[in-house]
């Protein structure tokens, strides 16, 4: 197995969720692992001598996943990880933002199989994900509502959002509307709240903790359909994610972008809320 080394990558930082979770799988104490981040695009700037699928000079974006590392200006990876060639009409800073947002937007509006005219609710629409998500949703016909503050509403309906709710005025399952689909980001429905929003063989997306709050018998008895599995991180995905934008399907969301020294600053801004989609560091 050949790994190769990455200079000058980017990547950005994902705000406030399942801090508990959080804590509990990286370390309470402190981090076990002392260089964190999941996910980066940059230059190969060397690689191993068996390495076959890159060549120095490539453009690639990656996501490391669990194995972290990304906060760095080197980082070594196997050329049979989840590293692949960078979409070529985004830069750099704009790559960094999709392996992770992407992999979990794609992997539940792939689970929706959302159809031509259907009715979808992104609860969390405004940050990594919910911007990929809706973009997947509106490709594919959907008409979108898309759940957050109302200061990203202008960027939402540059995405395409069809419909809007301010989380801050109203609470989405509250409202006289119904769904073919209701993804959940955020993590502050049951699918028992959701049962009066969805539709006859409507779906419900847990998108945001490992904890399910899905009662499976519900959803069979009410006709309905709920949604809880792990997202698949896998190469085919990242290429996926660099063909639908390379054919204009996705576009990233860049609130910010700050350089490595001003980490902290950067921590600080995310977990105020509020960040529309992803704030990028640079190593430059």
């Amino acid at each position: 197995m050949g790994d190769c080394e990455l200079r000058g990558f980017k990547f950005p930082y994902y705000g406030p969720g399942f801090k508990l979770l959080i804590r509990l799988g990286f370390g309470i104490r402190g981090p076990r692992k002392k260089i964190i981040g999941q996910q980066l695009a940059g230059i190969v700037e060397s690689v191993g001598k068996e390495v076959t699928n890159f060549k120095p000079g490539d453009e690639v974006f990656a996501c490391t996943a669990m194995g972290l590392g990304a906060y760095a200006e080197y980082k070594c990876m196997s050329e049979k990880g989840l590293v692949t060639t960078k979409p070529t009409n985004m830069t750099f800073e704009e790559a960094s933002t999709i392996p992770v947002g992407g992999t979990e937007a794609l992997h539940f509006m792939t689970a929706a199989n959302i159809q031509n005219g259907q009715t979808v609710l992104i609860n969390g629409a405004g940050g990594s994900i919910g911007t990929v998500a809706l973009q997947i949703a509106k490709s594919k016909g959907a008409k979108v509502t898309a759940v957050d503050s109302a200061g990203k509403f202008d960027m939402l309906r540059s995405l395409g959002a069809d419909h809007l709710v301010d989380y801050k005025q109203e609470y989405f399952v509250d409202r006289n509307e119904t769904y073919d689909v209701i993804f959940d980001i955020v993590g502050v429905t049951t699918f028992s709240d959701c049962l009066d929003s969805l539709n006859e063989n409507g779906r419900y997306l847990q998108g945001n903790g490992r904890i399910s709050r899905i009662d499976k018998s519900t959803a069979s008895s009410n006709n309905l359909k709920a949604i809880d599995t792990l997202a698949d991180y896998s190469i085919e995905r990242l290429i996926e994610l660099r063909e639908l934008i390379e054919k204009g399907t996705i576009k990233a969301v860049i609130d910010t972008t700050y350089p490595l020294e001003q980490m902290v600053e950067v921590h600080k801004f995310v977990e105020e809320g509020g960040k529309l989609g992803n704030v990028v560091v640079t190593m430059y």
